[in-house]
């Protein structure tokens, strides 16, 4: 089999290959990196027995609430995910919403501009999608527990998805570094909660060594199983969207595994005929943690990490894990990658917020990407854009009021509350101002 064959042969086992030197390992591998060289893994699944429009009448056939459906937006595109019998874990996640708010549009200057809202997942962000086949692979291959490092949301997903399972959870958080919403929920579904004294990048070293030597079932998005479950995004997005590429797909870029997951959704689908085009996919960092961005402006000829400071915590990441993986996709696609400033990442989210559509910090690098590349010339007024909200608006709720009540200067969007008397006469005075 080619190295860089998308398929296996039809009927055989998944395997998991190395990015690096090719070696080929069982489904069975527990380890996030390659025995060999310590690359990262891909998973290979055996090409699907059904093809073309027989599969996506499959796929449809599964969706949502009709008798014998399959709840999750995962599992309904099983074959490319985790063929194959046995148990999953799940909540169930996905089916989340596609939707046009002409506000959002507007102000991005993309007419057709559409969000994909991963917010609206069982535990507030897309991670839940990685998270419900990479516990469901640590079930089946009989792990006894399992561990992340994470700025918030991979602990929250990965301790709910463990306590489904019953496995003993360790999350690993960099300490004063993590949004309130995120760690209560990790502490509430009953996760060791470790916090760590240094970054993101610091937890994720801890993270890998402890399970190395302690044999701990890794699910940061390292775990090539995590992608499976996350490119579902783009496979129940395209599915909204009648198999209908767009011409962008526009997602905030951290540690670069859902950049990876798209890429990789993208060439399974166009390799399967299942679409007929290419969409650009645009990764958005922030300034203070954009060493992805930086290496795009030199064509990728350097790779120099950085010492992530800003705002969106979800993609506070310096040194971010999927590298290689994610440069493949930007290059496959005749993509693009930029870099934001927290005052746009805050001004965009506002506006989400706004139109009653709300998203973290973190999600709305997507809609002041767009908005920053439509006023480049990058993408055009007419193009056709999914911009991705990776997680709930209350995963950081002390942001939001830092930012209506406490910001100086004032931002020009900020909805302070108004202290009144208890009389209707004050009540008719803010009614006047409004």
């Amino acid at each position: 089999m080619s190295r860089d064959a998308l398929f296996s042969a039809e009927g055989a086992a998944s395997i998991q290959r190395c990015g690096s030197c090719g070696a080929e390992w069982p489904f069975t591998l527990t380890a996030s990196a390659c025995p060999t060289c310590d690359g990262l893994l891909e998973v290979i699944h055996p090409h699907p027995a059904m093809h073309g429009a027989a599969l996506l009448s499959r796929f449809g056939g599964r969706c949502c609430t009709h008798h014998g459906s399959e709840a999750s937006g995962v599992w309904r595109f099983r074959e490319l995910v985790m063929p194959g019998e046995g148990a999953v874990v799940s909540h169930p996640e996905g089916n989340t919403p596609l939707m046009h708010r002409a506000s959002i549009a507007e102000y991005a200057g993309v007419s057709s501009l559409m969000l994909k809202h991963e917010g609206r997942n069982p535990t507030g962000s897309f991670k839940d999608r990685g998270m419900t086949a990479a516990v469901t692979h640590a079930v089946r291959t009989g792990a006894t527990a399992v561990a992340c490092a994470s700025t918030g949301n991979t602990s929250a997903s990965l301790a709910a998805y463990a306590a489904q399972a019953g496995l003993p959870a360790l999350v690993f958080v960099p300490e004063g570094k993590v949004a309130l919403g995120k760690i209560a929920q990790a502490l509430a579904y009953g996760a060791r909660t470790l916090i760590v004294k240094g970054d993101f990048d610091d937890c994720l070293r801890l993270a890998r060594e402890s399970s190395r030597e302690l044999g701990v079932y890794l699910a940061n998005s390292v775990n090539p199983w995590r992608v499976e479950g996350q490119k579902t995004i783009v496979f129940e997005m395209l599915q909204q969207l009648g198999w209908q590429a767009p011409d962008w797909i526009v997602l905030p870029a951290g540690n670069l595994g859902n950049t990876s997951a798209f890429g990789k959704a993208l060439r399974e689908l166009h390799a399967l005929g299942l679409i007929t085009k290419m969409p650009r996919v645009l990764s958005v960092q922030a300034m203070g943690a954009a060493p992805f961005a930086h290496a795009f402006d030199t064509g990728f000829t350097t790779h120099e990490p950085v010492r992530a400071a800003t705002v969106a915590t979800a993609i506070r990441i310096g040194d971010p894990a999927s590298w290689d993986r994610a440069v493949r996709v930007i290059r496959d696609t005749n993509g693009a990658v930029l870099a934001v400033s927290d005052d746009a990442i805050l001004d965009a989210k506002a506006v989400i917020d706004a139109a009653g559509v709300g998203c973290e910090p973190a999600s709305a690098a997507s809609v002041a990407g767009v908005r920053a590349a439509r006023a480049s010339g990058l993408i055009g007024a007419d193009d056709s854009v999914v911009a991705v909200l990776t997680g709930h608006v209350l995963k950081d709720p002390e942001l939001v009021v830092q930012y209506h009540e406490q910001m100086r200067p004032v931002p020009p969007r900020a909805n302070k509350p108004i202290p009144i008397d208890a009389t209707v006469a004050d009540v008719a005075r803010v009614l006047q101002r409004t």
